[in-house]
């Protein structure tokens, strides 16, 4: 059975008895500690998982090297001889009784303190201190704006790896302690992952997945009362019910989050992108005029970006990525000449855009529009599909997949001209890919 050093203990307490949580804030400790003492050959001292396994069974014979010993006295708080020794103290034995005809002795003076004044401040500092400081935070975040700003070229396959470690080394840190205002941030930045991921699965057609991490991004968001995280979460919800085709749960999504803050900027993307789409596959044209309409109000009120945002972003929705969603909603509604005019206006931001998706998605709604005109325009219609498909090729993602074959299908009626059957021929070709093969 492992002995019960004191070591062990505090390690209990903190949540660092996994060989991971402990290295991490063994590592910010060595960091810390090397700065303060000017010393930078401290910053490398690390422990192996196998003598972690040794510290946490009492197998020590003798205390750790004097770096290490120093580490650990500045992360736990206590001197390195007390941690490695037995944490019961047998304690003395009670005196017998006094006889009944005996009066117990007054006491004398005042009564005597045993607390240690440097023990209460190093419990304090450690309080404060925590596992995460400011250096941490700031790369958790760049880790996160990084993401969002190459998604759009790497795709969800490309950028899921890195992500999960992220959210790993977040849930990491989260086990240990922090003071409030780090702990709030860390809350913040492990929503925020959580919510990323939720989204790459969603683009992946993973729903049940998506709706766990969205679930996780929003219970942690509303923790800390971050209602900017919360609503992009909720958003993500509505998103990811519409392609999944439940519309009138993508719309009830989006319509309670915009009601607990109307004018909030993410109220953007939740009225065009949740309620505008759902509302033109239900046929709603007056609600998804109005959505339309608020969502483009906002985006006048508030300081939006002009060029089409990475869809990812947990910025605010800028002017073209309003557009282009309200392209989407009045395809479904039929409206074709709506979409061909705005269309034309999106025509230059979207081109000098990075995104080849939302070049493919806005041709795919282009040429559906083309086919809805009261004289279909087949082949133009047909070409327009074909480039939408070439451009999400290399990063083909559940969105561009749904609206490639639903323009396939709304070419039905011509299925004898030779542009559709190309067109479906390429589609056959393209949901035939094998999987790209796993590196390594």
């Amino acid at each position: 059975m492992p002995r019960n050093t004191l070591l062990r203990q505090l390690l209990e307490e903190r949540h660092l008895t996994a060989y991971q949580a402990f290295e991490v804030q063994f590592s910010h400790a060595a960091k810390n500690l090397a700065k303060q003492a000017g010393d930078p050959r401290l910053a490398s001292v690390a422990v192996s998982s196998r003598q972690f396994d040794r510290w946490m069974s009492g197998e020590l014979k003798q205390l750790p090297r004097p770096d290490t010993c120093r580490i650990l006295e500045k992360l736990l708080g206590r001197a390195a001889r007390d941690l490695f020794a037995s944490a019961s103290v047998d304690l003395p034995a009670a005196p017998d009784p006094l006889p009944p005809d005996v009066p117990a002795s007054p006491q004398v003076g005042p009564p005597t303190h045993d607390d240690d004044p440097a023990e209460i401040l190093a419990r304090a500092r450690q309080l404060a201190c925590g596992n995460v400081d400011q250096t941490t935070l700031s790369f958790l975040a760049s880790r996160i704006e990084a993401i969002s700003e190459r998604y759009e070229k790497d795709g969800p396959d490309g950028l899921w790896g890195q992500t999960k470690s992220l959210h790993s080394m977040a849930h990491t840190l989260l086990a240990g302690q922090q003071p409030p205002s780090a702990r709030r941030e860390l809350f913040r930045v492990t929503a925020r992952v959580g919510g990323l991921l939720g989204y790459m699965a969603v683009n992946t057609g993973a729903f049940p997945l998506a709706e766990a991490y969205c679930a996780e991004a929003l219970e942690l968001s509303r923790a800390i009362g971050d209602l900017d995280t919360e609503m992009w979460a909720c958003g993500t919800q509505s998103f990811a019910a519409y392609y999944a085709g439940r519309y009138d749960e993508a719309n009830a999504r989006a319509a309670a989050a915009v009601d607990r803050a109307p004018n909030h900027p993410q109220a953007i993307r939740l009225l065009v992108n949740g309620r505008a789409r759902a509302l033109g596959k239900l046929g709603d044209r007056a609600q998804a005029e109005r959505a339309i309409g608020r969502a483009l109000e906002l985006s006048d009120r508030h300081d939006v970006p002009v060029g089409l945002t990475s869809c990812i972003s947990f910025s605010p929705y800028g002017r073209a990525r309003t557009l282009a969603n309200a392209l989407t909603a009045r395809v479904a509604l039929q409206d074709t000449g709506h979409v061909l005019r705005d269309a034309e206006y999106l025509d230059d931001l979207v081109e000098k855009s990075d995104s080849a998706w939302s070049r493919s998605l806005v041709r795919l709604d282009v040429a559906t529009a083309m086919l809805q005109q009261r004289g279909p325009d087949v082949e133009h219609a047909m070409s327009l599909g074909q480039q939408a498909v070439i451009l999400a090729s290399p990063l083909p993602i559940s969105s561009v997949r749904q609206r490639s074959r639903d323009l396939y299908e709304r070419a039905a009626p011509w299925r004898s001209r030779p542009a559709v059957r190309e067109y479906g021929e390429q589609l056959r070709v393209w949901g035939c890919q094998p999987p790209p093969a796993e590196a390594g």
